[in-house]
């Protein structure tokens, strides 16, 4: 493959929210991981134990998706993929926000795991975050609200 192409490929991962790009071509096969800086990486173990719902853990998260409809007030911050929800960005860690912080556009509010890849959900509305929707470890859908910011 053409070293001019293998860089713009490079550039365009790294500027972009695709975390991985594989591209099979006659000439052989390339494949472009993007890094995550190294405070926002879980260990492996630790998305595997978090990853393993528990029946008791079923039924909460069926109350906050029942729940979800009934808050109207503020901009809500929904799920952008199916995965599992964390607040932080290791077990024990800090969680990116709390009620009450107020966020600016762009600033992490949590990590949604999918398919074993680590992404960051990033707030689209500056404001003060009013409440939280969903549980550290919880299964989220796509278009699942996740916060309210006020």
């Amino acid at each position: 493959m053409d070293l001019r192409k293998l860089k713009t490929l490079i550039d365009l991962v790294s500027d972009s929210n695709v975390s991985e790009l594989e591209i099979t071509e006659a000439e052989g096969k390339v494949r472009i991981v993007k890094s995550m800086p190294q405070a926002t990486q879980m260990p492996l173990n630790a998305v595997q134990y978090a990853a393993a719902p528990s029946p008791v853990a079923a039924a909460p998260v069926a109350d906050v998706v029942a729940a979800a409809p009934e808050v109207a007030s503020g901009h809500t911050v929904k799920s952008p993929m199916v995965g599992t929800f964390y607040r932080s960005a290791s077990p024990g860690a800090a969680s990116f926000v709390e009620i009450g912080s107020v966020v600016k556009e762009g600033d992490t509010l949590c990590i949604i795991e999918a398919m074993k890849i680590l992404n960051e959900i990033e707030s689209d509305k500056s404001g003060r975050v009013a409440k939280i929707l969903c549980e550290n470890g919880q299964a989220v859908e796509y278009g699942q609200p996740m916060f309210i910011i006020e």
